[in-house]
């Protein structure tokens, strides 16, 4: 049988990383955060501009932000992305957190709109992990974070796609998690509550326990370099959610009703 690696701890990884969803929110601040500590970080989101302005509020801080355009649900697009960050050295951090929400209640149903939450929360995360995860086997190291949501732990109201898509990322890094941690990668599932982002800004309902951007950066890289497989925040919120979870179905579905009322 062969004998498990050990993960490298924060202080011995190259510092390199890559953080998709970087234009805007927790991408932008936790790209943002590891240039202030040193790291160079090559940031990708699909709009130029973003990456550009993002690099451009790097100057001056002790790391650098290298922005590299992306559509992530271009699976070859993701694979030559990687290829050529990991040309100017090996690659100590990879954080995934492009997505996209888009409500799906049942009442207005859109095919395209499920679709969409599918193409890029679970296919584009698939493509960027794939090659993220084959780079870090051949190192031997490195750590991998792919961002998710609390809202994967139990289907929601008006939330079918996002949910549905977001409990197969979460599936994905549960089965994929001890066959890496045995090759020396630590693998990491980021669970976010409500984040104040330009993302639920757009939400029109109450946001229990609504985080502010920096506190959510701050347990992921606490989380990270701790090696912790599920990062959830805030704390509170994925308890009542945890709890929810284990509830028989006919008490769940009495207080989701509500939700819908």
């Amino acid at each position: 049988m062969t004998q498990s690696k050990q993960c490298r701890e924060w202080s011995d990884l190259p510092r390199i990383a890559w953080v998709t969803g970087a234009g805007k929110g927790m991408g932008r601040a936790l790209a943002l955060r590891l240039a202030r500590e040193n790291w160079i970080v090559h940031v990708s989101a699909r709009t130029v501009d973003d990456l550009e302005e993002l690099a451009k509020e790097a100057e001056g801080l002790s790391g650098q932000i290298h922005p590299k355009p992306l559509d992530i649900s271009d699976a070859d697009a993701c694979a030559e992305t990687l290829q050529a960050i990991i040309s100017e050295g090996p690659l100590g951090l990879v954080v995934l957190n492009a997505g996209t929400h888009i409500p799906t209640p049942a009442k207005d149903f859109q095919l395209d709109d499920v679709n969409t939450l599918i193409d890029v929360n679970l296919r584009g995360t698939v493509n960027c992990l794939a090659p993220a995860m084959q780079t870090m086997r051949d190192q031997g190291f490195g750590k991998i974070g792919v961002v998710a949501s609390v809202a994967g732990y139990k289907g929601l109201p008006s939330a079918a796609g996002y949910s549905a898509t977001k409990a197969g990322v979460i599936a994905l890094c549960e089965s994929l998690h001890p066959e890496l941690k045995a090759e020396g990668v630590s693998l990491s599932v980021i669970n976010p509550g409500f984040v104040r982002t330009p993302l639920t800004d757009k939400n029109d309902f109450p946001m229990p326990f609504l985080m502010e951007v920096e506190d959510a950066v701050t347990c992921i890289m606490k989380g990270m370099s701790r090696n912790t497989f599920e990062i959830a925040f805030p704390t509170r919120f994925v308890l009542i959610l945890k709890l929810l979870r284990l509830l028989p179905d006919w008490l769940y579905f009495r207080i989701t009703a509500g939700m819908v009322r």
